[in-house]
């Protein structure tokens, strides 16, 4: 039985796919778990936006009613973002069940990359990837998104980790399972909100036409995932020291709490924004639709690529 028939692709995405013209995946965790009504479908619609700009076409992906939905739009977007954290946030071990139960899920990072790669979708466009939790040695909280990146051939645009986890742990877990963490104009690792984390890339590239061969070279030869870390824009980054303040309090209060697991980056995220005065969800959108325009510049790129290697041959 193939996965293909869970597949629920809009005909613009349909269309695209088709005729070979370039998609970029947008996931639905940053709109069901990362940002309340309405500014989440504000965001959403904007990002797609974006893509749409630069010249791919956007797929915002979740599962609704049984299916992967590839390409939410319309009134589907809307319900989706209505129901911000009352939908599940879909994990690689929460898909079978919630196809079956047909529930509304906003798919995570790993997620996502397992339906982009179903839908034949190469570029993700995202806002910060999950990793190692802070304090992971006790609790062993690391994200799924790590090792989807190590087996699934889609190239995801990140904003860095997100300034919550453990950074350098998270790189090292990255390099454990074999993805290479690209900079795009940059030496440095970015830290979501702040530009850099104090860690550095495995490999710098400062041109979308190059990122494009590598990623075309990686997925040919079989190697999995390739993470494309992208800072924020400067004019829209906070200060490192006092993102980090705001970060070690909301940490205290998830553990005052006793919030963990799948709750604690929502928790988080949401403490992190009061403690900010809203700073860090300007942030958020600044970053993520800059990851868009980069994605979207990539997907147009491999398209290309596509194009040459069919007149080659």
């Amino acid at each position: 039985m193939s996965a293909g028939k869970y597949l629920s692709v809009s005909p613009e995405v349909k269309k695209a796919l088709g005729a070979g013209k370039p998609v970029v995946a947008l996931e639905s965790t940053i709109i069901t778990h990362g940002m309340p009504y309405p500014q989440n479908l504000e965001m959403a619609n904007n990002v797609e936006a974006v893509v749409r700009a630069h010249g791919a076409t956007p797929a915002t992906i979740a599962i609704m009613d049984g299916k992967f939905k590839i390409g939410v739009s319309g009134a589907d977007l809307e319900r989706l973002a209505q129901a911000g954290g009352t939908a599940a946030k879909a994990s690689r071990r929460d898909v079978a069940a919630l196809l079956i139960s047909g529930g509304l899920a906003g798919t995570t990072v790993a997620t996502t990359m397992q339906i982009s790669a179903l839908a034949g979708i190469r570029v993700f466009a995202t806002g910060g990837i999950g990793g190692v939790h802070r304090g992971a040695e006790a609790t062993f909280d690391i994200s799924a998104d790590l090792e989807e990146l190590s087996r699934t051939p889609v190239a995801v645009v990140c904003a860095g980790a997100k300034s919550i986890l453990d950074i350098p742990k998270t790189l090292e877990t990255l390099e454990t399972n074999g993805v290479p963490v690209i900079g795009y104009g940059t030496d440095d690792f970015p830290a979501f909100w702040a530009r850099s984390s104090g860690q550095k890339v495995d490999h710098r590239f400062d041109s979308v036409k190059d990122l494009a061969k590598l990623i075309a070279l990686q997925f040919e030869i079989g190697m999995g995932g390739v993470l494309v870390a992208n800072p924020i824009p400067e004019s829209h980054a906070l200060d490192a020291a006092e993102i980090e303040a705001r970060i070690a309090e909301a940490i205290r209060g998830a553990e005052s709490e006793g919030v963990s697991r799948k709750a604690l980056t929502p928790f988080l995220l949401k403490r992190i924004f009061e403690l900010t005065d809203g700073k860090s969800l300007v942030a958020n959108i600044a970053l993520v639709e800059n990851n868009a325009a980069v994605a979207a510049q990539i997907a147009v790129a491999l398209g290309k690529l596509d194009a040459k290697s069919k007149t080659k041959a």
